[in-house]
């Protein structure tokens, strides 16, 4: 695994104004952002287009004829950010993503590398961003922590703790990560703290799990 890894520190109240920061870095790269339910990717999709991010979105809730024409879009790059739930886009090979953005971390470290994996092939350069919330990721800090020695970079003091410390450990109040996987080559971006008081999106009910129709 030939990546590069670097994670940031977040203020939650200003997570969606982060992502905009996020995608506008690397330009009119084709970008897939992942998130845990259909609502926040209605949520998410909508946000972006309001803030003239060119988005479409795939989830379970989205009729058959809406999902082709989505992935017809983001294949062409009328519209180069696609958001999705990770039900909706098994079993899609999607060519030439060059970047990932999980805004919500999956909740098995296998889904993770998934992800991450659909940018970055082929030999091309391909980025991941990931935002870590302690309060509801720290299940995968041990496992982040082992991809991460495995690759043979430098692994950040405070993933370590919370990895220590457990579900529950690693007290930063509600503090969230941001981290970025540049394969072929270190991440030379930084982001700038946001400006915008957005507010962050209802919390959504558990979901059942999607299916294509």
């Amino acid at each position: 695994m030939n990546q590069t890894l670097v994670l940031k520190l977040l203020v939650p109240a200003r997570l969606e104004g982060r992502l905009i920061l996020v995608l506008l870095g690397p330009g009119s790269e084709r970008t897939m952002v992942f998130v845990e339910t259909k609502r926040q990717a209605d949520f998410i999709a909508t946000f972006l287009c309001q803030e003239k991010v060119p988005t479409t979105s795939i989830h379970g809730d989205r009729e058959q004829q809406q999902r082709e024409q989505a992935l017809r879009d983001f294949r062409t790059g009328k519209h180069p950010v696609l958001v999705a739930t990770s039900v909706a886009a098994r079993g899609l090979d999607i060519p030439d993503v060059q970047h990932v953005v999980n805004f919500d971390l999956p909740k098995e470290i296998d889904e993770y590398v998934h992800r991450i994996g659909r940018t970055g092939r082929c030999g091309n350069i391909g980025r991941a961003v990931s935002f870590f919330d302690p309060d509801n990721d720290s299940q995968l800090a041990g496992a982040l922590v082992s991809i991460l020695s495995k690759a043979q970079q430098e692994v950040p003091p405070w993933l370590e703790e919370c990895a220590l410390s457990g579900p529950g450990g690693f007290n930063a109040a509600r503090k969230m990560f941001s981290s970025t996987d540049s394969r072929k080559g270190p991440n030379t971006g930084s982001f700038q703290q946001s400006s915008s008081q957005i507010q962050p999106a209802p919390a959504a009910a558990a979901e059942e799990d999607e299916e294509w129709e």
